[in-house]
C-alpha cells in the first residue's frame, strides 16, 4: 500500500472534507470509468458515481486492507452499484441467444484468432461487440482486460471465486467472439 494511499484511507475514516476531495481526484476517473462501462447514460452514469462515492466514505469503516486493495475495493462498490441500479431501472440490454451451444463450442484458439488482432477495427468490433453482453459479463471483460485485474481480484469484486471468473471469462469470450462474427456478417 502507498503513503498516498494510506494517507487517504486515513482521511476518510476521521471523515476530513480535505481528504475526501483528495479520493476524488486520485480515484475519480478510475471509479468513472468502471460506472461508465456498465452504465451508459451519462446523466445516470453520474447519479450512480455520485452513489459510489458516498458509499465509500459513509462506509470506509469497514474497508480491510487484508482482504484487498483500496483500489479492488472502490471496483466492487463501482460494480455492486452499477449493477444495483441497473437491476432497478431494468434498462433495456440486447441478449446475444445462443441456443444451439455455438459460442461453447469454439476453441479458445479460434476465441484468440477472432480476439487476439490488436488493430483498431477488431478492438471497434471488441466494444461494439461488448455492448450485447449482460452487464456482468460486460464488468468481467472490462476488469479482466481494460483494468488487468487478476481473476482473484474480479472474484473480489464480484462476490464469487477465482475458479467461476475463469470459467465466466471463458464463456464470455467465446460468447463475444461469436457477435463479432455475427456484426461481421
Amino acid at each position: 500500500m502507498t503513503e498516498t494511499e494510506i494517507h487517504i484511507i486515513e482521511g476518510l475514516r476521521q471523515q476530513s472534507p480535505k481528504v475526501q476531495q483528495e479520493a476524488l481526484e486520485q480515484y475519480g476517473n478510475y471509479v468513472w470509468a468502471q460506472v461508465v462501462r456498465l452504465v451508459t447514460s451519462v446523466e445516470d452514469a453520474e447519479e450512480v458515481y455520485q452513489d459510489v462515492f458516498v458509499k465509500v466514505f459513509g462506509n470506509i469503516k469497514m474497508y480491510d486492507e487484508e482482504r484487498s486493495s483500496f483500489r479492488t475495493w472502490l471496483s466492487r462498490i463501482a460494480y455492486n452499484e452499477s449493477i444495483t441500479f441497473l437491476r432497478r431501472k431494468r434498462q433495456a440490454i440486447i441478449y446475444f441467444e445462443d441456443n444451439e451451444g455455438q459460442a461453447d463450442a469454439l476453441s479458445e484458439a479460434e476465441v484468440e484468432e477472432t480476439l487476439g488482432h490488436g488493430n483498431e477495427e477488431t478492438v471497434q468490433l471488441i466494444r461494439a461487440a461488448i455492448r450485447h453482453l449482460p452487464p456482468d459479463e460486460q464488468a468481467i471483460i472490462t476488469m479482466f482486460y481494460y483494468d488487468e485485474m487478476s481473476l482473484k481480484e474480479i472474484a473480489y469484486v464480484t462476490e464469487t471465486i477465482p475458479t467461476t471468473v475463469a470459467s465466466k471469462l471463458s464463456r464470455t469470450r467465446k460468447k463475444l467472439c461469436k457477435i463479432i462474427k455475427m456484426l461481421q456478417s
